[in-house]
Formats: structure tokens, sequence, C-alpha cells
């Protein structure tokens, strides 16, 4: 049965064989089919590589601006003279460690205007033992300074933790359509000292 259906087959491949070489339109048609067939795959392949590549440029390009490698040499040269030193808050003691933390807090609300209403530093609470040292500020500021303010806390050096943030609102400016009147924020934000350095 097998032989048969082998004979079988090889008997009309060599049809298929004979109307090739009997009519040189059909092998032409067939050739050009295939050959189409390859180029518009090949075609298509480079195409979805150019796309990877594109896609891949445009994710770098955000991935740098996230990291602030980008957005101008003036920009990354500011805020490296802005925060110079190291990534743990300094100080001999917690206590002036926490001292510095206040400073460096309210140096960025007060860059963009804000007012600073009350703080407490937490030393001594159960962050502590693991090195953190915690402040919570109460402030005054305008309602779009307060992106510029949490990314300058977050970006900058030392590096600082926001813990908690809470916006009042005014009514008064709840009703502004523009949305440009003052909040009242309170910030909790932590920082990590390590003793002896």
């Amino acid at each position: 049965m097998s032989s048969v259906k082998s004979i079988g087959g090889i008997a009309s491949g060599n049809a298929i064989a004979r109307a090739l070489s009997a009519s040189p339109l059909i092998a032409v048609t067939l050739y050009l089919a295939v050959s189409g067939g390859l180029l518009l795959m090949a075609g298509l392949s480079i195409a979805d590589v150019i796309a990877h590549r594109q896609a891949l440029a445009q994710t770098s390009d955000l991935l740098d601006q996230l990291r602030g490698r980008k957005g101008g040499a003036r920009n990354a040269a500011t805020t490296s003279v802005e925060h110079p030193g190291t990534p743990f808050l300094e100080g001999p003691t917690v206590t002036v460690a926490g001292a510095n933390l206040l400073q460096r807090v309210a140096a960025a609300v007060g860059n963009v205007g804000g007012s600073v209403q009350s703080s407490q530093v937490d030393v001594a609470g159960a962050q502590a033992k693991d090195g953190f040292v915690g402040l919570v500020m109460s402030c005054e500021l305008e309602q779009p300074a307060l992106q510029k303010v949490l990314y300058d806390l977050e970006a900058g050096m030392p590096f600082l933790f926001v813990d908690q943030l809470d916006v009042q609102v005014p009514q008064a400016t709840a009703q502004n359509e523009a949305g440009t009147g003052r909040v009242r924020v309170i910030l909790g934000v932590s920082g990590q000292w390590q003793a002896g350095k």
C-alpha cells in the first residue's frame, strides 16, 4: 500500500514537473510568486526591526530623562551645584542630622516662595534604630509649586523620601478655575543618617 502511495506521489510530482516544463508561463508565474513572497517577508522583517529600534531609542530617551541625564547640561550642572554631597544626611550626631534635614526641606519650600508654618523632627521614632531621621512639616505654598518641591526633595542630595503628603485646598482656591491659589501641605520626609560619617 505504501509503495502505491509513493509511486502515486512520484507520478504526481513528475506530472507537475512535466506541466512546468511544457508551459514556461506557469513556471515563470510560480517563480515570480515565490520570489515576491520572499521579498515581502524580507521587507516586513526589516520594517519590524526598524520599528523595534525606534521604540528602543524612544524608551532609552525617556529613561535618560527620568534619570535626569537629558534636559540640558545647564539643568544637570544646576542640580549638582544646588545639592552637592553624599546620599546620607550629614552630621556628627543624629540631632545635627535632623537639623540638616529641616534646613534642606525648609530651603526647598522657600525656593518656590512657600512659607513654613510648623515643623517637628523625629530622631527617636520607630525608624531611628534603622538610621532614619524623620520630619513632619506644615507649610503653605502655591499649588503649582508643590510638584517642584517634591521633585527637588526626591531628586537632590541627600536621598530623601516623602513618607506623607496631605494637601488641604482652601475653598476659595478650589473654586478658582486656574487652580493657582495657595494650599496648605503637611509633608512627612525622611532620610538616612549614618553615625560616624
